[in-house]
């Protein structure tokens, strides 16, 4: 294999014209600048100097050879120059995918603060609701994937790194004519009765999971898995909801009321990467400043 340290002896003493000439100008002995020819002609396996007394003269295929010397030499430095800005975070890339909500609350602050501190990095930001978000890390289609699940978790992640961010409290909306729009908390039997709107399906599931808890399966009359939807429909005295508070702070509630659920109910909210990408520089600054901001939430 041809070694880029002897590319450039080799361009050296092809410039000088001699190995004495070319060890001054590298700043090494002349039996190195020696030993290094022997091993590069041995790796291309014909000679590439011809020695007449103190003078060295190129075969052709010594000249062939440093003819792509200077490309080759030119593109190593450039990759290293790149890499070290990569690894300085003066450049670099990180693609990451979001649900909603969490595009809303705590993705603009954190690369908002991520972009101050390194602007030559860039973020790109897809939306996806988990599972398919974490399908999409696998994949190898993102970066980070900001994801959610609810509580008791199962070992759904144990091959990716998992960066806990926070815990997303649910709470209930009702309209503002509704019989318990002023209690302080209801107790999700409470709501027995109701029409509901459910959001999205992994949301839809956990409903319908702690209402048969509780003695009942939820009449869903409407489901979206858009947040505003929602909103607007228990605005509009169409049903009832449980939502999570990061979803309600992006939306104003017009017409709805929020009431605290018992018992009470929450989704983790964490930041997944593959273990390779954690640590990357990009990927490491990313992941810090979605735990910052969300520690500000």
């Amino acid at each position: 294999m041809i070694e880029a340290r002897h590319l450039r002896v080799l361009r050296a003493v092809a410039a000088t014209g001699s190995f004495s000439a070319a060890a001054r100008e590298l700043g090494c002995t002349q039996p190195a600048v020696s030993q290094q020819m022997k091993a590069l002609e041995a790796s291309a396996g014909t000679p590439l100097l011809i020695r007449t007394g103190r003078e060295m003269r190129l075969t052709q295929a010594g000249e062939a050879l440093v003819r792509h010397a200077s490309g080759i030499l030119a593109g190593l430095t450039a990759a290293e120059e790149e890499i070290a800005a990569i690894a300085g975070l003066r450049a670099g890339r990180v693609r990451l995918v979001s649900f909603p909500s969490g595009s809303s609350s705590l993705v603009p602050g954190a690369l908002a603060a991520l972009r101050a501190a390194h602007p030559g990095t860039r973020v790109s930001l897809v939306e996806a609701e988990p599972p398919r978000s974490v399908e999409m890390l696998r994949e190898g289609d993102c970066d980070v994937a900001l994801a959610f699940r609810y509580r008791p978790a199962v070992a759904e992640w144990d091959d990716l790194v998992v960066r806990p961010l926070l815990a997303d409290r649910l709470v209930g909306l009702v309209p503002e004519g509704h019989r318990l729009a002023d209690a302080g908390s209801v107790a999700i039997g409470d709501l027995a009765e109701e029409s509901w709107i459910a959001g999205c399906p992994r949301c839809r599931r956990q409903l319908v999971s702690v209402c048969e808890s509780a003695g009942f399966t939820p009449r869903i009359d409407f489901a979206t898995d858009d947040y505003p939807a929602v909103v607007g429909l228990v605005g509009a005295g169409l049903g009832v909801a449980v939502l999570p508070e990061l979803a309600i702070e992006s939306v104003r509630p017009r017409g709805a009321r929020t009431v605290a659920v018992e018992p009470a109910l929450e989704r983790e909210i964490v930041a997944l990467t593959l273990p390779d990408l954690a640590n990357v520089p990009a990927v490491a600054a990313t992941l810090d400043h979605l735990a910052r901001t969300a520690a500000r939430v």
